[in-house]
């Protein structure tokens, strides 16, 4: 099978190859790139006849026939099952995740294409190119295990649109911008006031019927009790209200728009000032089931710091007391998964997860993907490392504005000063990896063709830097 192939200087992936209903499929590389090869019925693809061998280019178009041959290929619903994030910003991380899940075993299923509009804005990528290069890693590795595609962090309809047109199958609602982080703290009378103006039509509510169905009552979860008084009631209300009536509008927009076909919805509270309370996590749920949404994940914002790209930050033992009572709420009104953002690298608080939510975990990372890449990058451009660490400290002010992160720049070392050999450790420190983490957008304005060519050129050392790194992520959660 595909003999032809090396007369013309190809090298096959020899884990895509696959035959199917009489046609055989692979991913070739050449000194020009990738190519899709077929041998067989080559109708609904473009490309060029080499003998008995079609060479097909990586457009969207052939992405997408040869998700019709090949169904595997197209992501699907996950629901409890225990999920890992992997968000690639620079579309070529799929196959080391997949080393990894399989390295690590276990029933962990990935999501391999997952990306928010935030970050699809500063690498110059739109939804459907995230999608489509997952599926060529996917290929590429020979993945035949459901995988999913993650939105991330949705807030206009019209990104709900634009998503469900490319085929993702995993959405995650934030409606963080509504959440008002003032009521954590505002005294009872300006509580009150505020209660009072809530969009009380879109809540499909009263203030008295709120209260009605609040004071007074207890929720027994497990072997805790939680009560509403007023103040507690008009704190979670008013703090929550408004982004409790945005996720009931984008969910009731989500299904309309994905029709009949299934979807797996995340909500998100996780990116706002404050944490998440017991008590608020209830209020939240109750009031997203008694207007109809269903969902499989939850991010409340956990007491601590979530920082990009490094360790948890805070007391431990106040985590573990918190998280305790968030999972146990996650089983009693659910089930549903609890969701960790931010959650690359958070290795301290990864046991604890696993503990308590007893599997009913999901795990997003993203940027830590692209730190590995760079460190993959260290070892074989130390020129290229160094020219993005010194970008990254001149741009590390102005970048970090819409990031929760606290790294020093005065505490990163001049990149002239790091000895080749040394370059890496950078990654190793805190403040090194979040300035890293945080001006991957300049980066890539400024880098990234020499980044991405570096990297494709070096593929091998690139995914085992993201092997190693995602086996330590998962590994936990197996």
């Amino acid at each position: 099978m595909f003999e032809s192939l090396e007369q013309l200087g190809h090298t096959l992936y020899l884990m895509s190859v696959i035959e199917k209903d009489g046609t055989a499929y692979a991913l070739t590389r050449t000194l020009q790139g990738k190519a899709l090869v077929i041998q067989g019925d080559a109708a609904g693809f473009t490309g060029e006849a080499h003998g008995d061998v079609t060479l097909c280019p990586l457009t969207a178009a052939n992405a997408e026939a040869l998700r019709a041959r090949l169904p595997w290929l197209r992501p699907q619903p996950l629901g409890l099952r225990t999920s890992a994030g992997c968000g690639d910003r620079l579309g070529l991380a799929t196959p080391g995740h997949i080393r990894a899940v399989r390295a690590v075993g276990g029933d962990i299923a990935p999501i391999l294409a997952q990306q928010s509009m935030r970050e699809n804005a500063r690498t110059g990528r739109s939804p459907q190119q995230v999608m489509d290069d997952a599926l060529w890693g996917v290929f590429q590795e020979g993945w035949r295990e459901p995988w999913g595609a993650d939105a991330d962090h949705l807030k206009t309809t019209d990104d709900v649109d634009v998503c469900v047109a490319a085929g993702y199958t995993f959405f995650t609602i934030d409606p963080g911008a509504h959440v008002d982080n003032a009521a954590h703290t505002d005294g009872l009378e300006t509580l009150r006031g505020k209660f009072t103006a809530l969009p009380w039509d879109a809540l499909e509510d009263s203030a008295e019927a709120m209260k009605a169905r609040y004071l007074g009552s207890a929720q027994i979860i497990e072997d805790f009790t939680l009560t509403f008084d007023e103040t507690a009631l008009l704190r979670a209300a008013c703090k929550y209200g408004r982004a409790i009536a945005h996720t009931v509008k984008m969910a009731r927009h989500l299904k309309a728009a994905k029709s009949d076909l299934p979807f797996d919805l995340e909500v998100s509270v996780d990116e706002t000032d404050t944490p998440t309370s017991p008590l608020e996590h209830v209020f939240i749920v109750s009031e997203l089931r008694r207007m109809g949404v269903t969902w499989v994940s939850l991010a409340p914002r956990y007491v601590g710091r979530f920082e990009k790209g490094v360790d948890y930050i805070g007391d431990l033992a106040e985590f573990e007391a918190e998280f305790a009572k968030h999972a146990a709420i996650a089983r009693v009104l659910g089930p549903y998964k609890l969701s960790l953002h931010s959650g690359s690298d958070k290795f301290s608080v990864y046991p604890i997860v696993a503990k308590y939510t007893r599997r009913l975990t999901h795990l997003k990372t993203a940027g830590t993907s692209y730190l590995e890449a760079l460190r993959a990058i260290a070892g074989v451009d130390p020129a290229l490392f160094r020219e993005i660490l010194g970008l990254a400290i001149k741009r590390y002010d102005e970048d970090r504005a819409t990031y929760h992160v606290s790294a020093d720049i005065d505490n990163v070392l001049m990149p002239s000063l790091i000895p080749d050999e040394e370059l890496a450790d950078v990654l190793d420190t805190f403040d090194g990896r979040e300035a890293l983490h945080v001006t991957f957008g300049s980066a890539l304005e400024r880098f990234g063709k020499r980044l991405l060519a570096t990297l494709e050129a070096n593929e091998e050392a690139h995914y085992t830097a993201l092997e190693r790194h995602f086996i330590k992520h998962l590994t936990p959660f197996k």
